[in-house]
């Protein structure tokens, strides 16, 4: 069971990932694949794929087929969706981990400790 949540967790962390490169550039299964190694996350292309599929298809990517050096190669890009989901989600890490990182082990506002104040976020800005 560890192993199923600690899988979870570092999945989502690697989502926003992708979005990060995909928002600064196209990018592909394996050329992805080697960047996060380069962080220390070691994932087959039997993990990539379906994770980049499954993110186009929830709308966060969108797939372009390029030829490099003849080949044919399945690049994927941001969409604007994509574009908001990182940017609320770049603005939840910064809460979180700030607040993981002020906060001395055990504390927590229910123990007294306030959290820092929150952001605005650009769902609250539509309002």
């Amino acid at each position: 069971m560890a192993d199923t949540i600690f899988r979870e967790f570092f999945l989502g962390f690697i989502r926003v990932h992708i979005l990060h490169h995909a928002a600064r550039e196209g990018v592909y299964g394996l050329g992805m694949i080697e960047e996060l190694a380069r962080h220390g996350y070691d994932l087959s292309p039997g993990t990539m794929y379906p994770l980049l599929h499954t993110m186009e298809r929830n709308g966060y990517l969108t797939r372009e087929d390029r030829h490099v050096n003849g080949r044919p190669r399945k690049y994927y890009v941001i969409t604007e969706f994509g574009r908001e989901v990182l940017a609320e989600a770049r603005v939840k890490i910064a809460e979180l981990t700030g607040s993981a990182s002020t906060r001395g082990p055990g504390r927590s506002s229910a123990t007294g400790s306030e959290a820092p104040p929150r952001p605005a976020t650009r769902r609250a800005a539509r309002r």
